[in-house]
């Protein structure tokens, strides 16, 4: 058997199990690059030349740079803006959702984006009265349109970039998406606003997500604390250096209580108060004033009625409610308001039993019992996975809601216009880019390394490196330019333009049933092949995958996006087609009509 022949068997094979779902699509792509190394059409180092492909390297990169947007609170912080400014009216709020969607994706990813303002945008539709999927649907298709205006929108634009610099016409820049990207934008949300009524059904979904946007009020009034909470600082100069919590004795100062003292970002609290310490204490917003002054401690915050930064939820700090679970190991331990837990990270502000809050030195715990505690965000993630603890509302949809934004948030977004300048200009390769923000991300603290390392979807990584050889043995062997001759000589006659059309429709029949990802190098070689055979420029065809990949609109399984907003919203499998169809054909015009003018044959 020919090299293209088992290169085609192998294919083939590995289309079918990406249809079928029943194998993960990262080890479909492995097993393919074994296939071809264990068959003999690639040697190998050209099986695994996509583990060192600069292109997985930067996708690799764009995730952590996405986490430490969205863990320093600007993609919570676009969601609530959403909420304040979108008003009541459906139809404002849907070109709203689509269009911070849109710029959220083409800088942070498809799947990126529609995770991040997924639950804010659920509970806007519980505030306006809206079937959750009248603005779920058009999140998820905005942001495939957005996926198109830049080229870190995407893995494909990545991808493509890359194969077109190989041919020699140069790789597209990290803006000239734009230019197909927002026809594309605009003509989504027009098309989804004018006909939603009678393109996007009306469903509702099993459960609705709670608003937990003025959860801090909220708290305080079912524990029965009305007096506000207060961060303040502690200056060099302050009384209280040297002095225990005990011995602070901040009562003589003003009639303000200590409830903890919280060390630094970079060290905890000793067992005496030192500069740069927080102290977390409750009073009257004017008995708080006057310990700032007689104390010598800088404000960083209250809860009060004076429009302060809430000292409950912060950027920085988040709170909690967790319940003793039956037959946990914490029954019949003794807590007390202001008690810092063993692993130092988290402070107990208060206890309820019964629905009554517990004002003791001394509380034994009981099943059922429920603690209110307070800690960073990343200390809060870290220590409620405890198996004993069942958490009421999770800290990470809380601070999408309802935590502002801090210091971290304007350093990764300077981190962000910098990559960005970057990739712009080509001052450097884009991996070499990807890297080196991503490094920033982590030693600035905007993310930690954990949730670096978590953020990286290795099945995405694993696909990429995976299919990379598969494109090289599909134009290795001469398949792709077997199959390219076969396409000119069936449409070739008609001209370019039309051996476009037909090859952007097996694009768009091969992206609704597998991974745009895995459509674009499978195709992307093809394409070239028929430009070749054409004697044309390969870009207008290049640019024409990357178009239509994106609009995988048809079926929930074509993205992972597109699957996410399927529970929430309480969609359907066959709910998706009705407003999908009609932004394919917008798609498919675009890249058959628009991409040609741009990038001339």
């Amino acid at each position: 058997m020919s090299d293209i022949a088992v290169t085609m068997v192998i294919l083939g094979l590995a289309v079918v199990a990406f249809v079928s779902g029943k194998v993960p699509t990262g080890l479909v792509a492995l097993g393919a690059s074994l296939a071809l190394l264990a068959t003999g059409v690639l040697d190998l180092p050209q099986a695994f030349a996509g583990f060192a492909d600069p292109a997985v390297v930067l996708i690799a990169s764009l995730f952590v740079v996405a986490e430490g947007l969205d863990a320093s609170g600007l993609t919570g912080w676009a969601g609530q803006q959403l909420v304040s400014r979108g008003g009541t009216k459906a139809g404002v709020l849907t070109v709203l959702v689509m269009l911070v969607v849109a710029v959220l994706s083409a800088l942070i990813s498809v799947n990126g984006a529609v995770a991040a303002l997924l639950p804010v945008v659920v509970v806007v539709a519980s505030r306006i009265s809206v079937a959750p999927s009248r603005l779920l649907l058009p999140l998820a298709f905005g942001a495939h349109a957005g996926s198109l205006l830049t080229l870190t929108g995407s893995p494909v634009n990545v991808i493509i970039s890359e194969l077109a610099a190989e041919t020699g016409h140069g790789g597209f820049g990290f803006f000239e998406f734009t230019a197909v990207g927002a026809v594309l934008v605009v003509g989504t949300v027009l098309i989804t606003v004018l006909f939603r009524r009678w393109l996007i059904p009306e469903r509702m979904p099993a459960t609705m997500p709670r608003d937990l946007s003025d959860h801090a009020r909220t708290l305080l009034r079912e524990y029965a604390t009305p007096q506000p909470f207060a961060r303040v600082r502690v200056r060099s100069n302050s009384p209280l250096v040297g002095r225990s919590a005990g011995e602070a004795r901040l009562g003589e100062l003003a009639p303000v209580q200590l409830i903890a003292v919280q060390g630094t970002d970079r060290r905890p609290a000793g067992e005496t108060i030192q500069p740069g310490d927080r102290l977390l204490v409750r009073g009257e917003t004017t008995s708080i004033r006057i310990l700032k002054k007689e104390a010598k401690l800088a404000g960083l915050g209250a809860n009060g009625s004076l429009g302060r930064t809430d000292a409950l939820i912060d950027a920085t700090y988040g709170v909690a409610e967790v319940v003793v679970s039956p037959r946990s190991s914490m029954v019949g331990e003794t807590v007390f308001p202001g008690m810092i837990t063993d692993s130092g990270d988290l402070v107990v502000l208060a206890v309820q039993r019964a629905g009554e809050a517990i004002d003791s030195q001394t509380i034994v715990l009981e099943s059922g019992d429920i603690l209110l505690v307070q800690g960073r965000w990343d200390a809060l993630d870290l220590n409620l996975a405890d198996p004993d603890l069942l958490v009421v509302d999770q800290p990470d949809q809380l601070r999408r809601q309802a935590a502002p934004l801090g210091m971290r948030a304007w350093v990764a977004l300077a981190i962000l216009v910098l990559m960005v300048a970057s990739l712009a200009t080509g001052i450097m390769p884009p991996a070499v880019t990807g890297l080196l923000a991503a490094a920033a991300m982590v030693l600035t603290r905007a993310v930690t390394v954990e949730r670096a390392h978590r953020s990286i979807s290795w099945t995405t990584l694993l696909l990429v490196a995976g299919m990379i050889p598969m494109s090289t043995a599909i134009t290795k062997t001469g398949a792709a330019e077997l199959i390219a001759t076969g396409l000119v000589d069936t449409v070739g006659h008609l001209g370019p333009l039309f051996v476009l059309l037909a090859l952007c429709v097996v694009a768009l029949v091969f992206g609704q049933l597998i991974s745009n990802t895995a459509t674009a190098l499978i195709i992307a070689p093809i394409a070239v092949s028929v430009a070749v055979e054409l004697h044309v420029s390969p870009l207008p065809f290049l640019m024409a995958v990357a178009v239509v990949s994106a609009a995988a609109f048809l079926t929930p399984v074509a993205t992972p996006a597109n699957f996410m907003i399927m529970g929430p919203a309480g969609l359907r499998f066959g709910d998706y087609w009705r407003l999908g169809l009609v932004l394919v054909v917008l798609f498919l015009a675009v890249a058959v009509l628009l991409v040609p003018l741009l990038w001339p044959f």
